[in-house]
Formats: structure tokens, C-alpha cells, sequence
């Protein structure tokens, strides 16, 4: 028999016989105990349970929403019932933005008729007023080709439509050179006179489905309503614009802001048994948006953090240093969570990394890792290929650990496969059917892994 087939044999048999006895044993060696937390990753299928019942019973959490009350409640019970220590809120103020029960859009031609368009206020943006905003519309790519058409403009509805780059091998690449438009586009069509803005949707996919998102407004220049439009609105629109149809668009929204509300992180800790003061957390944002049921952006998220300390606990296992579980509030549209968590003061404590999940629930490819964290990372990347992950490359984080990252802690983000993410993300198509449950599994068992490595050896 081949050696290494004995030891595979021989760890199975440890594992049986351990279990036999209502024991777990604790491999001496750390790729073995990767794959005895792969076994109860997949084994357990506890990480598709926890987002089922995140996503089904308490469902889209956009902030200051009931959702996102009853979310902070859902991750502080289900902490508790898994045995975590030390679980708490701690209170965030947050933004309180209400879609309404208007969106809607029609394409009116010369001769009457009403073509409709399907259109997802931007969070954040004002309503129309009652009989909506119609206008000419004018289509440009960039805000440059805007500012150079001058006055001609003014009074029109400004469309957005630079597609994300398909040529592109990693669509966050492809999101990052487009989605300034969505951000910004409400501000530079109100500077050249326009009457609201248009976005195409951020993914690469052809539907009919639009995909909402955080724009933001200036104080020099008036607001003007703001949209997204499916991809095949945009394309629709764009095809009769080309061929020069004297075509008005109408645009209706009942948005509203309205005083910020309270909110708060959640958080739950595996406590260090020789150095507890030094923390590495780990984390997703609790909130989504208000369209679907925010499964992979960012249930999974959540879930690979909380399953990655219960896989950890179930297995008996001790870290050195305290691992801590932080759900973040607000990311979708203020990051106020991220922001109030790493301003708030714990004395006695050093956080030494910072980890987050926060690009879906696929098949976990890499780890992003910050300087000058990653030599070390990079040495334990035998272990991840237990997990299915075969890189660690530089540049790590995230949003909500972005503030920690720039007080000096290590960031690290999970980087599952990301050619289906925007197809989802911010819509009504995020759902827990889109959610593969070994995949979401696989990704809680390279975050425990991770964690376990860093409050075992250091950084």
C-alpha cells in the first residue's frame, strides 16, 4: 500500500473511532485538519441552513429598514444559540432611504404609443414629482462626452450607457471601471442641465431585471431623480436613439429619505486562550438592498463568518488568539458600520487582521492578501488547496475592514469564482436558489481555515 493512502486510511479510522465516542480529533498537522473542516463544512450543510433561514425568515435588510431590525436580532440569537462568547450590539446610526411604490418608466413614441421600460430607483435618490419627469433623452459613455455636448443637454434625461467591459477575465474589474456612472451620474447630468439620470445596470448579463445600488448628490448643484434601467431597456433605448426616433422618455419615483434611524454591528467571539487581547475578525455586512433576498450579496458573507467560528467550535478547537465574528451594518449606502467599528475604542485589545467575505456565496478561488501579510499567507497556501482554493494573490480587503486596513491592520478578502455575481447582485435575482450549497459550504470552511491559521501562528 502506498504510504500516503495508509495515512488517508488512518485518519479515517481516527475520525470513526472518535466519533464513536463522542470525541473529534485534533489533527497534528495542519493540512489534515483542513480536511477535517472541509468534512464538516460539507458534512453538515449548516451553512446553507443559516442563510436559508436569514434570507427566507427575515429576508432583504436594506438599513433603517424593519428588515434590517429584525437581521441584528436574527444574528445576535443565532450567535447565542451556537455557544459564541462575549455576544453583543454595538449601536450604529444609519441612513433611512425608502424605495416607495413608484418606480416605473415608458418610452413615448410620436404616434402614441407606451412602450414600457424596466427601471430600479438608485438608493438614495428624491422622487419625481407625481406625473414623473418627461423628456428627451440624450445617451452618452462617459461624463466627458457629456461635458463636451454643451448645452444641448439641458432640460434633457441624461442615459448612461457604458456597459461593464465583458472582455474583462474578472468582472469586479469590469463593475470597478464602470459604476462610477451609477455613483456620480445624478451630479455631473445635473451640471449640464439635466432633468434626472439614467444608469444602465451594472452586469454583464442581457435581461430584464434591473440592478439598483448607492449614488450620492453634491451640494453645488441641484438633485435630479436617478435610475438604473435593465440591460435590455438600455440596449432597447439606445437602438431607437441611434436611429434618430423623435422619442421622450417618462421616468416616475417615489423615493424618500427620511432621519437616520438605529442600527448596529453584531458580534461573537471565540475567545484566545494564550494571547485573547490579539483579534482577528471576520465578517460580512448584515444589510442588503431592498430587491430580492440579499443571499449572496451579503448573506453568504455573513454566514461563511458565522459558520467558520461554529465549524471551529463544533470541532473542539481552541485558538490561541480571539477570532470575532463581526456582522457590519450599513454597507450598502453609507458604510457607517465599517466605519464605527474600527473608530471605536477597545482598550487592552490589538486587532492583527481583519477578513471578509463580501463577493458571494460561489466556489472560493483565492485569498486577497495586503501587505505585508502576504509572504506569510502565501506560505500556508498548500493547506487552501483542501478547499478548492489554488492562489493567493496581493491586494486584499474589503469594504467594511477598509477603515481598520488604513489604521495599519492586515486585510484579507475571500475571492470566490465572480463570473456569475452580477448577475444577481442588487437585484431581484439574488436569491437563495442562486446559491449552490457546496459551494457557500466551501467558502465557510476556507474562512475557518484562515482564521485558525492567523490565531494559531500570527501575522
Amino acid at each position: 500500500m502506498h504510504f500516503s493512502r495508509f495515512l488517508l486510511l488512518l485518519t479515517a479510522f481516527l475520525v470513526i473511532s472518535s466519533l464513536a465516542f463522542g470525541q473529534t480529533p485534533i489533527p497534528s498537522n495542519y493540512d489534515s485538519l483542513a480536511q477535517l473542516i472541509v468534512r464538516e463544512a460539507l458534512g453538515s450543510n449548516h451553512s446553507y441552513t443559516l442563510l436559508n433561514d436569514l434570507v427566507t425568515n427575515v429576508g432583504h435588510r436594506l438599513s433603517g429598514s424593519p428588515g434590517d431590525a429584525k437581521a441584528v436580532a436574527w444574528a445576535k440569537i443565532t450567535m447565542e444559540r451556537l455557544g459564541f462568547a462575549n455576544v453583543r450590539l454595538e449601536p450604529v446610526m444609519v441612513p433611512k432611504w425608502v424605495r416607495g411604490n413608484v418606480e416605473e418608466a415608458f418610452i413615448l413614441h410620436p404616434d402614441g404609443k407606451r412602450e414600457n421600460v424596466k427601471i430600479a430607483a438608485l438608493g438614495g435618490s428624491i422622487s419625481t414629482p407625481k406625473e414623473g419627469v418627461t423628456a428627451g433623452v440624450v445617451e452618452v459613455k462617459s461624463f466627458e462626452e457629456l461635458r463636451s455636448l454643451g448645452a444641448a443637454t439641458k432640460g434633457k434625461i441624461v442615459f448612461f450607457n457604458r456597459p461593464m467591459d465583458r472582455m474583462l477575465m474578472h468582472t469586479f474589474a469590469g463593475y470597478g471601471g464602470a459604476v462610477n456612472q451609477r455613483g456620480r451620474g445624478a451630479v455631473e447630468a445635473a451640471y449640464a442641465g439635466g432633468v434626472a439620470a439614467l444608469i444602465r445596470s451594472m452586469t454583464t448579463r442581457l435581461d430584464d431585471v434591473p440592478h439598483t445600488g448607492g449614488m450620492g448628490y453634491a451640494d453645488s448643484v441641484n438633485k435630479v431623480p436617478a435610475a438604473a434601467v435593465s440591460t435590455v431597456g438600455a440596449e432597447r433605448l439606445s437602438a431607437l436613439l441611434k436611429e434618430g426616433k423623435n422619442i421622450l422618455l417618462q421616468i416616475k419615483l417615489s423615493a424618500q429619505s427620511h432621519p437616520d434611524v438605529e442600527s448596529a454591528n453584531v458580534l461573537g467571539e471565540l475567545r484566545g486562550t494564550e494571547k485573547p487581547e490579539e483579534v482577528i475578525v471576520i465578517g460580512g455586512h448584515l444589510d442588503s438592498w431592498d430587491k430580492g433576498q440579499g443571499a449572496h450579496d451579503d448573506g453568504a458573507g455573513c454566514v461563511h463568518a458565522i459558520e467558520a467560528l461554529r465549524i471551529l467550535k463544533h470541532l473542539g478547537l481552541q485558538p490561541k488568539r480571539t477570532i470575532r465574528a463581526v456582522m457590519f451594518a450599513n454597507e450598502e449606502n453609507g458604510l457607517r458600520g465599517g466605519t464605527a467599528y474600527a473608530a471605536q475604542e477597545r482598550p487592552g485589545e490589538k486587532h492583527i487582521a481583519a477578513i471578509e467575505s463580501d463577493a458571494g456565496g460561489f466556489a472560493p478561488r483565492a485569498f486577497g492578501v495586503s501587505e505585508p501579510a502576504y509572504g506569510k499567507v502565501l506560505s500556508w497556501a498548500p493547506f487552501f488547496r483542501n478547499v478548492g482554493i489554488d492562489r493567493i494573490q496581493r491586494g486584499g480587503g474589503g469594504a467594511d475592514i477598509g477603515p481598520l486596513m488604513r489604521k495599519g491592520v492586515p486585510g484579507i478578502g475571500l475571492v470566490p469564482e465572480g463570473h456569475r455575481y452580477f448577475d444577481y447582485h442588487h437585484s431581484e435575482s439574488d436569491t437563495i436558489d442562486k446559491v449552490n450549497e457546496r459551494e457557500l459550504a466551501l467558502g465557510s470552511a476556507a474562512m475557518a481555515l484562515m482564521a485558525w491559521l492567523i490565531a494559531q501562528e500570527g501575522l
